[in-house]
Order: C-alpha cells, then sequence, then structure tokens
C-alpha cells in the first residue's frame, strides 16, 4: 500500500468518513454549485473557505460516505477496480466515430452517483412533465392546423425551414394522438440552486439503457447507502413505457414490439441491445423489415412476422428512403405510409427534429402559456434566436459570456458546427463569429453560458494522494408516455461528466457519466419486469423469432468460428512439421505449401518451404496476426467477433467475452512479439496453443449455452459446412500429394483432423490407409470425421426447414452420406497406387459443403430460391 493511501486509512480511524470526506474533498470551482456541499461560493469565498476547514458536506452527501461500510474510505480502491472490471466483463461501450483505431471504448463510470434530493427532484419531475406536454402540443398543430404558425408565435423558419420537418407526414395523426413517446431533457444545476434546460431531444433519445448499467452497477457497490438512501426505483417506469406503447398500438396488450437500430456500428448500439434484452422486444435493422399491404412485417426464418410497435433508435430522415433519404440502407421502404394508415406505432413519431433546435427554447415560454394557460416551471437558459434582428442585436454585444450553437443541429444542408464558448474565443475570433451570425443569423443561436455543477469524483494513484475531486456535470432526465397523451418521469437519468480537456459534457469527447440517486420521501417502487398473467399470444410472441438478418450473421459467426480453428490447427500442425523431424519429406511439405496457399495463411508468391524453408516459415508466422492481408488466425478471429457483434443480443455475457478476449488477446501478443523481434516458431506455436484454449471455449459456449431455436442451428450447419469443406479438401490434397503415404504425414493428417487421441487408442501405431480412412471418413462415432459431420449437417438442415422428424427435405436429402460409403471401394489403390474412388467422394463432399452454404443463403437469407431444388452431388 502506498504511503499517500497509508495515511488516509491512519486518518480514517481518527474521524468520521463523512468527517474524512469533507476534508478530502476539494471545493467547487468559484461560480459552479457544489453539489457535495450544497451551494455555490464566489471567488473570494473559495480562496476564504480554501484556506481554512472545509466546510461540511450536505445531509445526504454525509450519510452516503457514513453508510460506506466497514472498510470506509480504504475500499474505495479495490470497488474502483471492481466496477472497471465489471463494465469491461459486460462488455459496455460506446462507439466513438473519431476514433479510426479503437471505435470502440468501454464505457466511462465514475465510483460516486449524483445524488438528487426530494425537493430538487419535485421540481425537475413538474417542470418536464409540463414541457412534454407543451412539446407534444407543438408537434401536434405543426402537423395539423398549424395554428401556431399563423399566430406568429413560432417562426416558420423555426419549422417549416428546419431540415428535421416532414412534409410528407403533415396530416397524419399519431396512434392515440400522442406523437412523443420518449423525451429527453439536459438539465443544469445553476449556482442560484435552481435546475434549468440546456437542450432537449425527441428523434432517438439516448441513455435509457447506459443509465440501467449504471443502475445496477453502483447500486451492488454500496448497497447498504442504496437500500438506507430510499433511493427510488426505475423498472416501474420501463414496464409504464411498454404497457402504454403496447395498449396504444393496433394490436393492443398482444402486439409485437420491435426495437429499430442502425446497427453495431451506432455510437449506442451497446444500450439498443441491451435494452431490447431488458424490454422484452425484437430487435431489428432495417433490413429486417418489410411493408406489405401498408403493414409492417418482420422477416423472419418461417415467414413474415407483424409489427405493431417500433421504438426507433435512428434519426428521422433515414426511415424511409422511398420519401426521406434515397441513400438511406438503415430504413424502411414504404414506413411513411404504414404510419400514416395507423397500422403501426412508432416511438416517436417521425418528424420531430425541429423540435431538438435550440432555438425553439427561447419561444417555449410564451407558447406553454398559449397552449396550456401555465407559466414554465423549468426555465431554459436566456437563448436568443438570430434570425430575428432583434434578438441578434441585442446578443452580439455579450458573445463572450454566451455559447453559440447551430440552429438547425448537423442535419444535411444547413450549416453545421460544433458549439463554441464563448469565454474560450479570442477577441479576433469573436468579431469572425458576429460577422458569420449577422450574415447568416437564422443558422445561429446564441445561449448564455452556465457553469455547470461540480459532483464529487473518486480519484486516487499510487503516486499521489487520494482525493475526492470536483467535476462539472450536466443531469440528463427523460419522460415517457405511460397511455395516450401521458407521461411519466423516470426517477433517475444520466449524469454526464465534462471531461478534463473540454468544457462540454459529451461521451464523444471522452466524457464520463455516473448514477443518478433519486431520493424518494416516500415508498420506494418495487416494481420489477417480471411478466405476469400472459395471454396465449403473448407467450407465443415472447418465443424468441430468428430474422433473416440475425440468421445469417448466426451462419457467418458459425463458420468464422470454425475457420478459426482449422487455421490455428492447419498453422500448428505446419509450425511443428518444419521444426520436427520430417523438414525434408518433399510430399509432405508440398501437401502443407498447397494448404497453407489455398486456405491463405500465406500469400501465392511465398516460395514453398521445399524451396525457401525459413522464409515460408517467417511469412506464415508474420501473417498469423495480420486482419487484412491473409486470411490467417487474426484475421479469421476478427470476422468471428464482427459477425457476433450484430447478433450480440442473442449471445451469453461470457461467449461474448470469449470472443471478444481471443481476438484482443491473440492480436496484440502477436503485435508485442513482432515488435520485439521475438516471434519466434517457439513463440508462435505457444500463442496458438493457448488460442486453441480460448476457441475451444467458444465452441462449448456455442454448443451448450444456446437455445436449440432455427438461429443455432444455422449457426451449426455454418460450422459443419466449413469443417466438411475444409477437413475432405486438406485429406483430398493430403492423398494427391502422397503425403499421407509417410510417417509424418499420416500423423500431420490425424493431428489435423483432431484425431490423434482416438486413432492411437484404437489401432496402435498402425500406418495402415484403411484404419486412416475409417476414423476419418466413415466413423460415426467420431466428430471429426466426414461422415459425423455430413450425417450432423443432414440432420440440422431438416430440422431447420420444419419437416417431421421421420421425414427428409430435398435439400437434406442431397446432402452427401460418407458414412454409407465402402470402405474397400475408396481405400482400392489403382496401378500408380492412387484412390481415384477417394478423391472422387472428397471432391463431392467439398462441392457439396459449398452448394448446401449457397442454398441456404438463397433459401433463407434471400428468399430467391425455391427450397426444393437440388443441393447435392
Amino acid at each position: 500500500m502506498d504511503k499517500y493511501n497509508n495515511n488516509l486509512f491512519d486518518a480514517q480511524t481518527q474521524e468520521s468518513p463523512a468527517g474524512l470526506a469533507s476534508s478530502l474533498a476539494r471545493l467547487a470551482m468559484p461560480g459552479h454549485f457544489d453539489e457535495l456541499r450544497g451551494r455555490a461560493r464566489t471567488a473570494h469565498e473559495h480562496a476564504a473557505r480554501a484556506a481554512a476547514a472545509q466546510p461540511d458536506l450536505t445531509k445526504d452527501w454525509a450519510a452516503f460516505f457514513d453508510l460506506l461500510g466497514r472498510d470506509g474510505f480504504s475500499d474505495l480502491n479495490r470497488r474502483t477496480a471492481q466496477l472497471q472490471r465489471q463494465l469491461r466483463d459486460n462488455g459496455v461501450t460506446y462507439n466513438v466515430y473519431a476514433d479510426a483505431a479503437n471505435p470502440q471504448r468501454p464505457w466511462s463510470l465514475d465510483l460516486f452517483p449524483l445524488i438528487v434530493t426530494p425537493a430538487s427532484w419535485r421540481q425537475i419531475e413538474a417542470g418536464v412533465l409540463q414541457r412534454v406536454r407543451v412539446l407534444d402540443s407543438v408537434m401536434a398543430d405543426v402537423y395539423g392546423p398549424q395554428r401556431l404558425l399563423a399566430k406568429g408565435l413560432l417562426p416558420p423558419a423555426l419549422v417549416q425551414g428546419h431540415p428535421g420537418y416532414l412534409r410528407s407526414m403533415h396530416g397524419c395523426k399519431p396512434r392515440a394522438d400522442t406523437h412523443l413517446h420518449i423525451t429527453a431533457y439536459d438539465l443544469a444545476h445553476g449556482a442560484d440552486g435552481n435546475w434549468w434546460v440546456v437542450s432537449q431531444r425527441t428523434q432517438a433519445p439516448s441513455g435509457l439503457g447506459y443509465l440501467l448499467e449504471n443502475r445496477l452497477a453502483i447500486s451492488r457497490l454500496f448497497p447498504q447507502a442504496f437500500e438506507s438512501l430510499n433511493v427510488q426505483r426505475l423498472a416501474a417506469t420501463y414496464s409504464a413505457l411498454i404497457d402504454g406503447i403496447k395498449k396504444m398500438s393496433p394490436a393492443g396488450a398482444d402486439a409485437h414490439i420491435a426495437l429499430l437500430t442502425p446497427g453495431p456500428y451506432n455510437e449506442t448500439y451497446f444500450e439498443h441491445a441491451y435494452l431490447a434484452r431488458y424490454l422484452g422486444i425484437t430487435l431489428v435493422e432495417g433490413s429486417d423489415l418489410t411493408v406489405r399491404d401498408q403493414r409492417l412485417y418482420l422477416k423472419t426464418l418461417k415467414g413474415l412476422e407483424p409489427v405493431h410497435g417500433l421504438l426507433k433508435r435512428l434519426d428521422d430522415q433515414y426511415l424511409d428512403p422511398l420519401e426521406l433519404r434515397p441513400d438511406s440502407r438503415l430504413g424502411v421502404p414504404g414506413l411513411l405510409q404504414v404510419i400514416r394508415a395507423g397500422n403501426v406505432l412508432i416511438a416517436n413519431a417521425p418528424g420531430s427534429a425541429f423540435l431538438e433546435s435550440p432555438a425553439l427554447l427561447g419561444f417555449l415560454p410564451a407558447l406553454a402559456r398559449h397552449l396550456l394557460d401555465e407559466e414554465l416551471l423549468l426555465p431554459a437558459l436566456p437563448t436568443w434566436w438570430c434570425g430575428e434582428r432583434a434578438a441578434m442585436e441585442a446578443v452580439l454585444p455579450d458573445l463572450s459570456g454566451c455559447v453559440i450553437k447551430p440552429t438547425y443541429g448537423d442535419h444535411p444542408g444547413a450549416a453545421s458546427f460544433e458549439a463554441k464558448l464563448g469565454g474560450t474565443l479570442s477577441r479576433r475570433e469573436l468579431d469572425e463569429w458576429a460577422g458569420r451570425i449577422v450574415r447568416q443569423g437564422d443558422e445561429h443561436t446564441v445561449q448564455t453560458y452556465m457553469p455547470l455543477s461540480q459532483m464529487p469524483t473518486w480519484t486516487a494513484s499510487p503516486n499521489h494522494p487520494a482525493r475526492i475531486a470536483p467535476r462539472s456535470v450536466m443531469l440528463r432526465v427523460f419522460a415517457v408516455s405511460d397511455g395516450p397523451r401521458s407521461w411519466r418521469v423516470l426517477p433517475g437519468g444520466l449524469a454526464r461528466m465534462v471531461s478534463e480537456h473540454h468544457s462540454i459534457a459529451s461521451m464523444q469527447r471522452g466524457g464520463s457519466s455516473a448514477d443518478v440517486w433519486v431520493r424518494t420521501e416516500g415508498e420506494v417502487d418495487r416494481t420489477t419486469l417480471l411478466p405476469t398473467n400472459l395471454s396465449p399470444t403473448a407467450v407465443v410472441h415472447r418465443k424468441r423469432m430468428v430474422t433473416s438478418r440475425a440468421a445469417e450473421n448466426l451462419f457467418w459467426l458459425g463458420r468464422y468460428a470454425e475457420r478459426t480453428e482449422n487455421t490455428l490447427r492447419l498453422a500448428r500442425v505446419t509450425l511443428n512439421v518444419l521444426n520436427g523431424e520430417d523438414q525434408s519429406s518433399a510430399s509432405l511439405l508440398s501437401w502443407l505449401h498447397d494448404m497453407a496457399v489455398s486456405f491463405a495463411l500465406v500469400l501465392p508468391a511465398v516460395p514453398s518451404p521445399l524451396q525457401a524453408r525459413r522464409v515460408f516459415e517467417r511469412s506464415l508466422i508474420a501473417g498469423l496476426g495480420s486482419t487484412d492481408r491473409v486470411q490467417s488466425v487474426g484475421y479469421n478471429l476478427r470476422s468471428t467477433r464482427h459477425a457476433a457483434s450484430a447478433v450480440r443480443e442473442r449471445l451469453s455475457q461470457e461467449h461474448w467475452n470469449v470472443i471478444v478476449r481471443a481476438e484482443e488477446d491473440f492480436l496484440a501478443r502477436c503485435a508485442d512479439s513482432a515488435r520485439d523481434g521475438d516471434f519466434s516458431a517457439v513463440e508462435a506455436l505457444r500463442l496458438l496453443e493457448s488460442t486453441s484454449t480460448a476457441t475451444a471455449a467458444m465452441t462449448g459456449a456455442q454448443t451448450d449455452r444456446m437455445t436449440r431455436d432455427d438461429g443455432w442451428r444455422l449457426l451449426s450447419i455454418g460450422r459443419h459446412v466449413e469443417r466438411l469443406g475444409f477437413l475432405s479438401s486438406a485429406l483430398a490434397r493430403g492423398v494427391e500429394a502422397g503425403a499421407t503415404a509417410t510417417n509424418g504425414g499420416f500423423e500431420a493428417m490425424l493431428s489435423l483432423f483432431d484425431s490423434s487421441i482416438t486413432f492411437h487408442s484404437q489401432y496402435q501405431q498402425s500406418r495402415e490407409m484403411a484404419a486412416l480412412l475409417d476414423l476419418l471418413v466413415l466413423d460415426r462415432d467420431n466428430p471429426r470425421s466426414l461422415g459425423w459431420v455430413a450425417h450432423t449437417l443432414r440432420g440440422r438442415v431438416a430440422k431447420l426447414a420444419g419437416t417431421a422428424p421421420a421425414e427428409l427435405t430435398p435439400l437434406a436429402q442431397d446432402v452427401v452420406a460418407p458414412d454409407s460409403w465402402s470402405l474397400e471401394e475408396i481405400c482400392a489403390p489403382d496401378a500408380d497406387d492412387k484412390y481415384p474412388v477417394l478423391l472422387e467422394r472428397l471432391e463431392q463432399c467439398t462441392q457439396c459443403a459449398y452448394d448446401v452454404s449457397d442454398a441456404i443463403g438463397s433459401i433463407y437469407f434471400t428468399h430467391s430460391r425455391d427450397v426444393k431444388k437440388s443441393v447435392g452431388a
């Protein structure tokens, strides 16, 4: 233990945890509300307090630190490490577009929660509920009678001039007359103790999944404090959201609800998968859906399934390439017509993007008075839309104390720029911005700058004393619908902390997050999402459906996982031969070179080991960790991870972790060895052996830890198609090259089939061709034999087609049957000691693997082929 923390823990025995926290915690910066101490200080007060004893903590924070438990502060470093490990093990990530080298980053979560008092929450809850009513009424008018525009309460430039305004939705009434089902509000805690609205999100607000993960992680680390502080639970709000969407959808309580995601490369894809799993709804991409007769359907292996409700997590402009962006591949052609026909509920209704404009904040007070006859309970920061000349002239002299924001966000065709903090700009830069605003006033909105409140964060390192450091924080809260024109506020939220090098709270800019604990003075709602009183129809809908896209990704997950094992084993066999006793066997080396080139472990231009053994060996080792030049182990591990990421919601956390760590560890060790110049054959073999252990765990997870539905069958079919093609090709090439006629080649073939132990236990030291073919081709008890692989493949294909147990579909019937071959026939050599019958049959196996793969794709993925068409040899 380091000297600094020794002193800290000694001090802990002399005063209360709350007192120690007060002495450890630095004061918030002048002008920032101090969440820990419940007030803001001027620069003069800050200097005076910093020199004196630190002031007391608020009652809530004092209680939190007093409830840390027996080990108190001495345990915080361990809890921090446990938190980071838990997030890593749970695969919680946030994709960063700006980082091309490593776009997928672990989610950043601080140890301490943001504690919101009951009084503060009452202000937030009442204000947010009022604001969502105003916004929904504004949207209803804008896409209806447009009285607000006619009366001048809303400038047309902010509505019809906004790129996010959808003219095709004018006159369309959403189901249950509710446009907004999920809205988010970014709030700042001002120096005056009040909460202020900074911005609002209505298209596809993110955070509902991440805040769940935050809550799960932090409540486990501080269970006593979480329970004693009466923190309100979250599940009841999520349950109300789903129940409300179902009630308002065309099918009522038995509705099929799906979550529409842009896909695994979206910045918040983890959240999409997490939310879908938590809410028990189907995660879909645009390509999974289709429109028929003005109704929305999900494409599954068993046909089209109706979809009645859609939680969308992509921006409106990508929803329908027929009526919106024609280059969008994320949406569903014809979706807007389904919405206009009233046959699907979309949360939120398309066309809400104009509500996100910061310029709208300045008009909401008057809109609230007009629409609700109420004053806004939760104020927004003073905001000026520079499209109004009077507003522009009023704010230009004060740019240095404001934030300059784009009126229309990052929509195509509009001026887009990052928000600029006036206080960080030079006089010359301020003048340049003023000129831009004068020339294009409507494109710019100016908002008063308010220093964000600062919450405590735990910082400790071996060479610095442990401290509680203040960091600026913004709170995002959510209002969700629980019925027609009825909403509730989620009692919690997502706290986003500003990074050290930026002044704006953004996860894209390296910010961090914190759990939000809303204290309640009443009863804690302990509702769970466990289903009760399910109708028979709802039970059917709860059975997981396999979409065509998920099916294809599972199929390729199986293929790439099997390819990884095949290339691992081929690389190990090859390196062992190159450094063993059979280095001079021409037939053996010729066979291994043929295999390495054919399966892309080395480039075709690499000389054979017969010509330059060390050059071939170095090329093979150098390509192991490549993810682009050759298709060796690293390439296949990367492809396995990519396929798995597209169906992450179907994989257990352990399964996903095995895949991720196998790839990361292998590529990191390859890079380290190459950088150190010590990537020898011995080191490569050691690495391949440890990676084989990881792939064995991967296989175990796929074999023993997944539900035997059609998705799993396709994964298994992918593995067996790959195994049949690889092993039949390997045996044919080895026999043709004469490698199996040598002792070294015989053993190498057994190793490649992973059948050495079985063979020697049955046949001892025999080198008979008949014994080899009996085990590797005909044996129905050997999972690596061609007979077993083909038999299993046939069964999987038959069950996938949904036939009776005693029947086989034409596709299954045409899978080759090596277990029915005659051993005498395939063992019979011709006059030149070749095996023409065997080679012909092996070619049938290889071709069958390709044909089955093509048939599976055309029947189940692209739906472009008649299932009865033969694929056999």
